[in-house]
């Protein structure tokens, strides 16, 4: 088994799903009584959150160097970033990093293709919907993104920000969150809804729409897990 270091805290809330998810999968894998080993290092969410929304994406690129060489100290043998938002910068991270990475998009894009996917729509942050993150990614396995316009990705942005990243659910941003992620669906005939934050599972359930959701947290996880025991 593979030491792992988790990039936690961007944000708390979804730091804790990955805690529990890889803990209860490695488990199930294993079915034996026994835990994983990890370290994980949580970043200050609001500075994060600072550097991105004043788009000091090398700034914001170095604390998650800086993250990364922290767990390496700690005896991490590989890493991943439990965000969404923060893979904008995975290539310059990824380069240069101390230990192998785990990306939550390309495992994304992996496991969309293999559900046969053709057309998605994404909801995330503002700052992952307009900066072509997914839509880039998913072109190259043949799958066409789709992301809302600005108004309503200011919309979703506000309803991540504070409240989902504390974990707070309100039914009106619910019901809001799911009127945008129908329109759309319905618009571009998509065949499946990518949940690319990793605080959208706590507010789109399964069954809550009349399609495949892709919850980034848990492909990651399993990712995160494929790598940890191979």
């Amino acid at each position: 088994m593979k030491k792992l270091g988790l990039v936690g805290g961007i944000g708390p809330e979804s730091t804790i799903d990955y805690y529990r998810g890889i803990i209860a999968g490695y488990r199930q894998r294993l079915a034996q009584d026994t835990y994983p080993q990890m370290v994980i290092d949580s970043l200050n969410l609001k500075e994060m959150y600072t550097l991105s929304s004043t788009q000091q994406w090398d700034k914001f690129a170095d604390r998650i160097i800086d993250s990364l060489k922290n767990l390496s100290a700690a005896g991490a043998e590989f890493a991943a970033i439990g965000a969404n938002t923060a893979h904008i910068v995975f290539d310059e991270v990824n380069s240069r990093s101390p230990v192998p990475l785990v990306s939550l998009v390309e495992a994304t894009c992996q496991y969309a293709q293999a559900e046969g996917c053709k057309r998605v729509v994404v909801l995330g942050t503002a700052f992952t919907m307009s900066s072509g993150l997914y839509t880039d990614a998913l072109a190259k396995f043949g799958i066409d993104a789709f992301v809302p316009d600005k108004e309503q990705q200011q919309v979703i942005h506000n309803i991540i920000f504070p409240n989902l990243q504390a974990g707070i659910v309100l039914q009106e941003e619910k019901e809001a969150m799911l009127r945008i992620a129908s329109q759309m669906i319905k618009a571009t005939d998509a065949d499946a809804l990518v949940l690319g934050c990793t605080e959208l599972p706590l507010i789109i359930k399964e069954g809550d729409l009349d399609t495949l959701l892709l919850d980034t947290t848990q492909i990651h996880i399993e990712a995160i897990l494929d790598y940890m025991l191979a």
